[in-house]
């Protein structure tokens, strides 16, 4: 048996590919319920109670969703240009970072300018902090799928060296974290007396902007160009460096947004345990959308559905919150398998 790739996908194939890779993901996610010896029916009702069956359900999944729209966004942007990055989850603690700095930091910015201030300085530096790997990639071929790996726990250790320091809150009784931010760097809550928050919004716009530029601009065609073929793209005369510089600063921007949402939005601080792991989620997000913007926004909903639904569902009839990880683990890897069997069908010989 061979693979061979075809000459084009079918356009039914391409909508019932990740139907059916979700589909399967579940049923394996059965099978486990099954074994935990609880009831299916009552698990998966628990579960989409947990998430969409009240007013604070559903509110603590979009909020969940927020920055896992915009590492998913990241990721599917630095994928479509085959530039790997790994290293969201470092890049969304540097823009938090950065605009905690921003937003305590005694540098007289007017209060009707300190929030835009917050959200520019946590996209440049997201942006800054994939630019050096692309930079090494671009100019001396280094492999950024390790820079930007590394490159999490450099800035991780150096936030911890940060909030344990220079920037730490002298009235948080001795916990490691950030001085709060002012209210008029602070994003506004959508819903009273619910977490939800203004970054909501600020990703939906990110997926609208990214697929206009994706699908509708020069740079969108020179980034899909140089994902296909690098050697083609250079033939045709394209600036394959540039590009890639200017992936870079989106999607570690984009990354470095997440941060932004969640100290300005959600915390109001900056701690090390912020993130539960939004920076790999948002490489699954990225993978289950098939790098479609649009698809990001439906990925990021879903995955963040399955984490707070997996949290009633546990209390409800007793099956571990680690389902929630082999469910979204599982579904990424059906989603590739399915999107091998979409571009290539087995031959015999």
């Amino acid at each position: 048996m061979r693979l061979e790739r075809r000459a084009e996908t079918p356009a039914l194939l391409s909508v019932a590919v990740p139907v059916l890779a979700l589909l399967a993901a579940f049923i394996i996610g059965t099978l486990l319920i099954m074994i935990s010896g609880a009831s299916v029916p009552a698990a998966y009702a628990a579960m989409a109670e947990g998430a969409f069956g009240s007013r604070f359900a559903l509110t603590e999944t979009l909020t969940r969703a927020a920055p896992l729209m915009l590492t998913g966004l990241a990721a599917a942007v630095a994928f479509r240009a085959r530039l790997w990055n790994i290293g969201a989850e470092g890049q969304l603690y540097g823009g938090a970072l950065a605009a905690v700095w921003i937003g305590t930091a005694p540098l007289g910015i007017p209060d009707a300018l300190l929030l835009p201030a917050v959200i520019l300085a946590g996209a440049v530096a997201g942006g800054l902090l994939l630019l050096g790997p692309a930079v090494l990639k671009t100019r001396f071929g280094v492999d950024e799928v390790v820079t930007t790996l590394l490159l999490n726990f450099i800035v991780l250790l150096f936030v911890s060296m940060m909030i344990e320091g220079p920037m730490k809150d002298p009235m948080a009784m001795g916990w490691p974290q950030s001085e709060t931010l002012p209210v008029a760097a602070e994003l506004p809550r959508l819903i009273p007396r619910t977490r939800l928050h203004a970054g909501l919004i600020m990703a939906l716009v990110a997926a609208g902007l990214i697929y206009v530029m994706m699908t509708r601009t020069v740079l969108g065609f020179e980034m899909r160009a140089v994902g296909a073929s690098p050697r083609a793209a250079r033939f045709a005369g394209m600036g394959v460096g540039r590009v890639m510089l200017l992936v870079a600063l989106i999607s570690g921007g984009l990354a470095g947004l997440a941060g932004v949402s969640e100290v300005a939005g959600r915390t109001g601080y900056l701690t090390l345990d912020m993130s539960p792991g939004y920076g790999t989620g948002g490489v699954v997000v990225a993978m289950l959308a098939q790098l479609h913007p649009l698809g990001v926004v439906l990925g990021a909903l879903m995955v963040a559905s399955i984490f707070v639904g997996a949290d009633a569902m546990s209390r409800a009839v007793g099956v571990p919150t680690y389902i929630a990880d082999v469910l979204v683990a599982v579904s990424l890897l059906c989603m590739l398998t399915a999107m091998l069997f979409a571009r290539y069908r087995l031959r015999r010989g």
